[in-house]
């Protein structure tokens, strides 16, 4: 049985997460993450674990000792890789093989001395030195340090060059200034305000304000193309081709944040859920959401400053800057309150906020997931009181009229229960009363038919009717509702597609209903399967009267011969096209001669 409800548990989590990117995390039975994982698609990822037969024998094994699932939502799969990254070198899960050891994404630094040099590294240190990244791929950054070193002219050795070694002589040009990769500031062939310039350039580079340098580029490679330079041309493009898929900035990881605790805090009617990330290093390494039932007359405020001191006693935090999106009345020794509005600070509070939202719906999910009628219960409820009606709409009944200038005229009746469709009762309806197109008295008969059928025969009543069209069609249901003396029992109402106005009887105002509320959802797929279900009937009877016309227009051609024709040739077309012995072969000579007189006879005339 205990084994039956972990799995029912991890279901349920599978079930609400989302098709988003993300981390997530494995959890044993003792609360330790044993499994840190990235996804472009959360839901399709971790799902596929528990999908499917594992060949390997470690991998059969953590899924056996998953015990909970935890997941963080991000904006894209690089900032899914960085946090991976980050969680797995902080929890050092026992099943993950991979980023383990020291090695971490590389960053471009612009080092902290006189003359700076600008090289890359795995190794973030606080320093003064300035560092852009990090870079998940490698080939980015050699195409950037490469552009570097093409567009600005640095030095790169290790020896200290400052303006007391240039006076005192202490060094001489290497090879890199005779080749042209540096302007020998060494020796004092560059000055140090220069230098400088050279250097701010370079940063505005590499914060991402690369659209000057991609023009030049751009200038470059026609340039050599109109030189017939091709190859070193497409060298150039490629550059270009990567400069503009690269990004400086990441909404995960950001240089300039260093041990910073950012609380985010959402609440409906009984619960209030707030976010927590901890970042350090400019990195985030711990989210944690926590839920809190709300008491009387407790405010958000008030919450979240209970949850900030618990979160942070609890975790241990140190954090001397607190990022919270209300201003807080209180305030702890030593630690500055933030409230961003523009800049990482807001993207990571934002971040925080959407995963405080992720998590309180996957909540609801859960919970309906587990009883379904609690779900329908809810939505019955939500669209009697969206509509005005007098009881939910468990049984709902559409209409819709198909014709085409006034030529085999049809209508449908669909059926939805519970707001889902139950196809079994759909029906259809050949117009017998109406000639020509007449939507109304065609809408008139059907619902006139369809209702005293159901009286006749004892059948229940829906609580909603819903017809496609607007005041000229309700008018026509009503009146038939009216003379069948039920127009007091049921409710109906008109939907206009343009603007999706929704009519009453008696009520020459529309209403209108949020474009995303879940009774307009309905009400569109109700419309819609009736009109699906209608035009299907329409077109199949209108190609049944044109093959049994054409076929009756050929005199001495008798049903059963019309019959065998069709099933042996399927089509009229093929019959058109047969030659004389294929049709003699199963009609006779006779008949044969008549079939071809026929068809001859119409080709001639259609020429004239």
């Amino acid at each position: 049985m205990e084994y039956t409800e972990h799995l029912q548990h991890i279901k349920e989590l599978i079930a609400t997460l989302p098709d988003s990117p993300g981390v997530y995390q494995y959890f044993d039975k003792n609360g330790t993450v044993i499994y840190v994982g990235k996804a472009k698609k959360l839901k399709r990822r971790v799902s596929s674990y528990f999908t499917k037969y594992h060949e390997s024998a470690k991998l059969r094994v953590l899924v056996k000792n998953i015990a909970d699932i935890k997941h963080i939502v991000v904006e894209t799969e690089q900032d899914a890789l960085l946090l991976e990254n980050n969680l797995i070198k902080k929890y050092q899960p026992r099943y993950n093989s991979l980023l383990k050891d020291d090695k971490t994404y590389p960053w471009i630094c612009v080092k902290n001395e006189p003359f700076p040099r600008v090289i890359s590294t795995r190794r973030f240190v606080r320093d003064g030195s300035t560092y852009f990244g990090p870079y998940t791929s490698t080939t980015t950054l050699r195409i950037m340090l490469d552009l570097i070193k093409q567009l600005y002219p640095l030095r790169s050795c290790n020896q200290t060059v400052c303006n007391q070694t240039i006076a005192q002589g202490k060094h001489k040009v290497c090879l890199e200034y005779h080749i042209g990769n540096c302007l020998g500031p060494c020796e004092g062939f560059q000055t140090e305000k220069d230098y400088a310039e050279n250097i701010s350039a370079i940063k505005e580079l590499l914060r991402g304000n690369m659209g000057a340098v991609i023009n030049m580029l751009k200038q470059k490679m026609l340039a050599l193309s109109a030189e017939y330079k091709f190859e070193q041309a497409q060298v150039v493009k490629n550059k270009m081709d990567k400069l503009s898929e690269f990004q400086s900035k990441s909404t995960i990881v950001s240089p300039t944040i260093h041990n910073v605790d950012v609380f985010s805090i959402i609440d409906d009617e009984n619960f209030a859920y707030v976010n927590f990330m901890k970042v350090v290093n400019g990195a985030i390494v711990q989210v944690h959401t926590f839920e809190v039932q709300k008491h009387v007359d407790e405010d958000r405020e008030s919450i979240l400053f209970t949850v900030i001191n618990e979160a942070r006693e609890r975790l241990m935090s140190t954090a001397f800057e607190i990022i919270v999106p209300i201003e807080p009345e209180f305030g702890f020794e030593k630690v500055e309150f933030t409230v961003p509005v523009r800049g990482d600070k807001k993207k990571l509070l934002d971040l925080s906020q959407r995963n405080a939202l992720v998590y309180r719906d996957e909540k609801l999910k859960r919970q309906l997931n587990r009883s379904p009628q609690k779900r329908v219960d809810r939505l019955m409820e939500t669209m009697r009181s969206d509509l005005r009606l007098k009881e939910p709409p468990v049984l709902i009944e559409g209409f819709d009229n198909s014709n085409i200038q006034g030529t085999n005229p049809v209508a449908s009746c669909v059926v939805f229960r519970n707001g889902a469709p139950s196809k079994r009762d759909y029906r259809h309806f050949n117009i017998k009363t109406v000639v020509g197109a007449n939507d109304f008295a065609s809408m008139e008969e059907i619902i006139y038919r369809r209702y005293r059928r159901q009286l006749d025969e004892g059948n229940p009543l829906p609580q909603l009717i819903l017809i496609d069209g607007g005041k000229g069609q309700l008018g026509a249901a009503v009146s038939s509702l009216t003379k069948l003396g039920i127009i007091n029992r049921v409710q109906v109402i008109g939907i206009a597609k343009r603007l999706e106005e929704l009519f009453y009887p008696g009520d020459p105002v529309p209403l209108y209903l949020d474009k995303n509320s879940e009774t307009l959802k309905v009400l569109q797929h109700v419309r819609n399967e009736s009109h699906r279900f209608g035009i299907g009937f329409h077109r199949d009877k209108r190609s049944k009267a044109f093959l049994v016309s054409e076929l009756d227009s050929i005199k001495g051609v008798g049903d059963k011969t019309k019959e065998l024709l069709m099933r042996e040739f399927k089509s009229v077309e093929a019959i058109k096209n047969a030659t004389f012995d294929q049709l003699a072969h199963h009609i006779g000579d006779s008949k044969a001669k008549i079939v071809m007189e026929y068809f001859a006879e119409k080709k001639r005339q259609e020429t004239l």
